[in-house]
């Protein structure tokens, strides 16, 4: 099977997934990092070199507020329970996204998982904490026009290489597969400007369902694909 070097995912229906089990939300949520274990070891173990997943966006910071704070608590959680298996299979891990609004215990769970894991050399997993694309683009900008400025760059010199060096993934390739859950049929302000010749995938059923069997479809699909980039297929 033809893989994609790096897979991303919009891992939506957590709250509609216990909702309809007569849950409160933070059940799917808890729920759903059930299965981002699952995915985040079988990605290691076919071989992925990068998965990104988005986990908590820019507009998330809008919910009511006993959702956010248990969401934070949520992560806070994972960071310090998952950083085993992340030596077990030499995961690298990384964030992007506005870090500033985070809470500082938070910030400081990341630094370590990230400090203790910048040696891997298995699955570099990205979380997207805090994360819009728009919000991305935006301050890539700002920083590439204070160079500007500052005579550290010239206009001249701005290709699309060297403005992704500005973005949060940089020194990441582009995502060549992107997966949606729970059925929405929209980007949602994820990588933008990565996406660009990214192949989607959406998948009807919800995250905290998403199985082994439901990533492996999303593969086969992938493989079937004619990836042209705008040119024409030789075939």
């Amino acid at each position: 099977m033809a893989l994609p070097e790096h897979i991303a995912i919009i891992m939506d229906g957590n709250g509609r997934w216990a909702q309809r089990r007569g849950l409160p939300r933070i059940a799917g949520h808890q729920q759903g990092v059930s299965t981002v274990r699952s995915v985040v070891e079988e990605c290691s173990t076919l071989g992925i070199r990068y998965l990104t997943l988005y986990a908590f966006s820019s507009e998330n910071w809008s919910r009511p507020d006993a959702e956010v704070q248990s969401l934070m608590a949520l992560l806070g959680q994972y960071l310090s329970s998952e950083l085993p298996l992340l030596r077990k299979h030499c995961i690298r891990f990384r964030v992007i996204g506005d870090l500033s609004r985070l809470p500082q215990e938070i910030c400081a769970s990341l630094r370590k998982s990230i400090d203790e894991t910048s040696e891997n050399s298995g699955l570099t997993l990205t979380l997207a904490l805090s994360y819009g694309s728009r919000d991305e683009v935006l301050r890539a900008v700002r920083h590439l026009a204070d160079d500007v400025k500052r005579g550290n760059l010239s206009q001249g010199d701005i290709t699309e290489e060297v403005f992704s060096g500005y973005l949060d993934t940089q020194g990441i390739p582009d995502p060549d597969l992107l997966i949606r859950t729970s059925g929405e049929m929209r980007i949602s302000n994820f990588l933008l400007w990565q996406l660009a010749y990214t192949e989607l995938y959406f998948c009807s059923c919800l995250w905290p369902d998403f199985t082994e069997a439901h990533l492996k479809d999303a593969l086969a699909d992938f493989e079937s694909r004619s990836r042209r980039f705008g040119t024409v297929d030789p075939n």
